[in-house]
């Protein structure tokens, strides 16, 4: 396997922007994803287009719904509801493909539903994520290996990290590495993170078991834009040192959550879960190895799952139209 090049790894703030506004973020690409022919080497999606809806419940929406895609000559390829009889809410995620003006489109519907919480048109393609992770790279490299073997439609720009740790990993997919070190100063951490993200403008933010919280002012920037792999099964054991919580209370099972990031610490509402079955033979240490292949699994199915918009928020529940 041949070596990656080790160039424009460890970036500062002013050159990350610099290089990304001169467009080359492509020369970060991971190298064994790289293609030999000049194209592109995400696979074509564009042209697909999905919907997603949330109203109070009535006869005839999914008619009304997929009868203006029909009259739009849009070829409607996939179709999920789901009816939350308890609340009287609907909720639908539709996919079609075809010539589209997402925001005509999301009008129309807004017209015919003027009731919807939800109405929203937006085209399946590869969305931008920034990656975060602390000393632990289990997570991270799962993501990493994913990525450059297509299994995502996603494309990552930078990996963040307050700890020097994962910069050796991060070069081997030859991504930009930016460390940025915490000096006992929330506030001035964060708004270090920002300088990096704001050239980029990510669509998602992954928190690879970054073990460092944000302040409720940082969460605010990016509504429904951040998830965190949490190494528990929600709501039990939140915060640190989840598998020494679950050791002390002689659990027969641990697992891990993929949730999006509120202010409320571990709170956020929950995308994927698993769990796997420990005994009282189990060592923290352990629990923690089996653990870590749930929360590489959990994280990659959740991730997978926001990337193909099949998560609808509703509150702090979510609906999700797995396919």
């Amino acid at each position: 396997m041949p070596a990656p090049r080790s160039t424009e790894i460890e970036l500062d703030v002013l050159e990350l922007a610099t290089v990304w506004s001169e467009g080359r973020i492509r020369a970060w690409l991971p190298w064994c994803c790289l293609p030999t022919d000049g194209q592109s080497c995400y696979p074509e999606i564009m042209g697909i287009y999905i919907g997603l809806f949330a109203c109070p419940d009535r006869p005839g929406l999914v008619h009304e719904i997929t009868g203006l895609v029909f009259r739009q000559r849009l070829n409607l390829t996939e179709n999920q509801e789901f009816v939350d009889h308890s609340a009287q809410r609907f909720f639908m995620r539709t996919q079609f493909e075809g010539d589209v003006n997402p925001q005509k489109l999301e009008a129309d519907f807004r017209t015919m539903v003027p009731e919807a919480l939800t109405c929203q048109v937006r085209e399946l393609k590869p969305r931008k994520l920034v990656l975060f992770a602390s000393k632990e790279q289990h997570c991270l490299g799962d993501l990493l290996l994913r990525h450059c073997t297509g299994e995502f439609q996603a494309e990552i720009l930078a990996v963040i990290s307050q700890f020097p740790d994962c910069g050796q990993l991060v070069q081997r997919f030859g991504l930009p590495f930016c460390h940025i070190p915490f000096q006992k100063n929330q506030l001035q951490h964060e708004e270090e993170i920002r300088k990096v993200l704001h050239p980029l403008n990510p669509d998602y933010l992954v928190l690879a078991r970054y073990m460092r919280i944000f302040s409720p002012a940082f969460v605010a920037q990016y509504p429904g834009q951040i998830l965190n792999i949490h190494h528990s099964f929600l709501p039990a054991f939140i915060g640190k040192d989840a598998y020494q919580q679950a050791y002390t209370r002689g659990v027969k099972i641990v697992g891990a959550t993929a949730h999006f990031v509120t202010a409320d610490l571990d709170q956020g509402p929950i995308i994927s879960q698993d769990v796997v079955a420990v005994d009282h033979s189990h060592s923290i240490a352990e629990m923690s190895r089996k653990g870590q292949d749930v929360e590489k699994t959990v994280l990659a199915r959740g991730l997978n799952l926001v990337l193909e918009d099949r998560v609808l928020v509703d509150g702090n529940r979510t609906i999700v139209f797995a396919d």
